[in-house]
């Protein structure tokens, strides 16, 4: 017992190649009870999503206010599953090694696109066409004819599709170029189905010197380019699909603002994660201390910079006082979303700065997780009250809204938009579809980079200090 103690301590088994190799593959084939009780609760959770949004459905899609929540929904999930990623894109170019155990784990939230990709169809719908009378920020229409020239009408629904397309695609590619050694090694030393099914996904990978150099020079192209896609989806997004249902609400900074968010909320999803791996997955000897820690500095930081954009944007239409700037803030923050944007404001800035300073609670894995939780429910908060306000307002010929300006009087009369039903079906079972869309593909693909964890061996030895021993690591450049 005390031999098979100091393996898992890091003194064995996990110190060489092989073990390595044989300990995470053994892991990842093992399936537990509570694996199967969690998939089959998500997946009740899911169906119940889908008759919420039938349900919503059967109340057409002229009624744009009805469909706030759910808009507020998809972009919540691009906000935080589809940006988490980049917990490993972004550290794996500055050549950190206490993210080898998290990188797949963080990759593999890529997947989870298809299910955004799926919510955005009915986004197309919402949104009305240019030749609807939709105000644009990209054209120009001096008389007001509604004539666009030779623009397609459709043309914001094309670019925005063909960006989260690109995104998602974008991902899955890098998730399966980094998974090509492992696939190879369920290949090798796997039988029966997925022996077969991994032969395939590993594409005649044999680990010669050039599929390994083409894997480091991939791996960082498409890495670089999901950051770019990401940013250019938060992009659109914000503007097609946000700022242009609010008449007057013109902040250059919010589309950045708006994929900044996302970098927040992508490390508080990371971070919750990296808990349940670790006390249900049977992660403990590969997620410890270090990557807890280190995503605690940088959630603080980002935290930091939320309230750095955010304060940015506001300041600029408090200081304008145009009558259309007025109605803005009235609307998003003071007005009838008042509560909601408190409850953002506090969880999402306040409690990560008065918490993550202490270093004790930073240093720890508890105090990370939780603060974790309180970022992810104050972006779910921040993302209903900018969408579903705006998909509050009424549209033109609807009331005395103006096409190019909101009217302070008309926000005081409007009342914050409650969700039914239909709605709280559709927030829990879009956010329960994409942690069972993770959850079964954690089955195929293994959750744990079994081929970054043998080459930190390469980088890494133990060395006698005067009476203690000390690890020291190597950069790969």
């Amino acid at each position: 017992m005390a031999n098979e103690a100091a393996q898992h301590n890091g003194h064995g088994t996990l110190e060489t190649p092989a073990g390595v190799v044989r300990d995470l593959l053994g892991r990842h084939n093992q399936t537990s009870t509570l694996y199967w009780r969690a998939v089959a609760a998500l997946g009740v959770l899911f169906v119940l999503g889908i008759i919420g949004f039938v349900m919503r459905m059967s109340d057409g899609v002229s009624d744009r206010a009805v469909w706030g929540y759910y808009a507020a929904t998809f972009a919540f999930i691009i906000t935080t599953a589809q940006a988490a990623p980049m917990v490993a894109i972004a550290p794996r170019l500055a050549k950190a090694h206490w993210r080898r155990p998290i990188s797949r784990a963080a990759e593999l939230w890529s997947i989870t696109g298809l299910v955004s990709l799926l919510l955005f169809i009915p986004m197309l719908w919402i949104l009305p066409s240019l030749e609807d009378g939709r105000r644009s920020l990209w054209f120009f229409d001096p008389n007001d004819t509604g004539d666009f020239a030779n623009v397609p009408v459709n043309s914001p629904h094309i670019w925005a599709t063909a960006a989260i397309l690109g995104l998602v695609v974008t991902g899955i590619a890098l998730l399966w170029v980094s998974s090509l050694p492992d696939l190879a090694a369920m290949r090798d030393n796997l039988t029966g189905w997925r022996q077969r099914w991994d032969g395939r996904l590993a594409f005649g990978w044999r680990g010669t010197s050039q599929q390994w150099n083409m894997l480091y020079h991939r791996m960082g192209i498409l890495g670089a380019f999901y950051f770019m896609m990401l940013v250019f989806v938060h992009f659109l997004i914000s503007v097609d699909f946000l700022m242009v249902l609010v008449p007057g609400w013109i902040d250059a900074l919010y589309p950045a603002t708006h994929a900044a968010n996302a970098l927040q909320a992508a490390t508080a999803t990371m971070l919750l994660t990296m808990f349940f791996l670790r006390q249900f997955g049977g992660y403990k000897d590969y997620i410890g201390l270090d990557q807890f820690w280190a995503l605690g500095k940088l959630m603080f930081a980002l935290s930091l910079l939320w309230f750095w954009f955010w304060f940015s944007s506001f300041i600029v239409l408090w200081y304008g006082k145009k009558p259309s700037e007025q109605a803005a803030i009235e609307l998003l923050m003071v007005g009838p979303y008042l509560p909601v944007f408190f409850a953002a404001f506090i969880m999402v800035f306040v409690v990560p700065l008065f918490t993550m300073i202490w270093n004790p609670l930073r240093k720890s894995i508890w105090g990370p997780t939780i603060i974790a939780t309180s970022v992810l429910i104050g972006t779910f908060f921040d993302r209903v009250r900018m969408y579903v306000s705006a998909y509050s307002v009424p549209g033109i010929g609807e009331s005395i809204i103006d096409k190019h300006a909101l009217e302070l009087e008309a926000v005081e009369k409007m009342d914050a938009v409650m969700p039914g039903v239909a709605d709280i079906f559709i927030i829990v079972g879009a956010i329960s579809g994409v942690i069972l869309t993770y959850m079964l593909a954690s089955r195929i693909i293994p959750v744990m980079n079994v081929w970054e964890q043998r080459e930190l061996l390469l980088y890494r030895f133990h060395k006698r200090l005067h009476r203690t021993e000390v690890m020291v690591l190597g950069k790969k450049d």
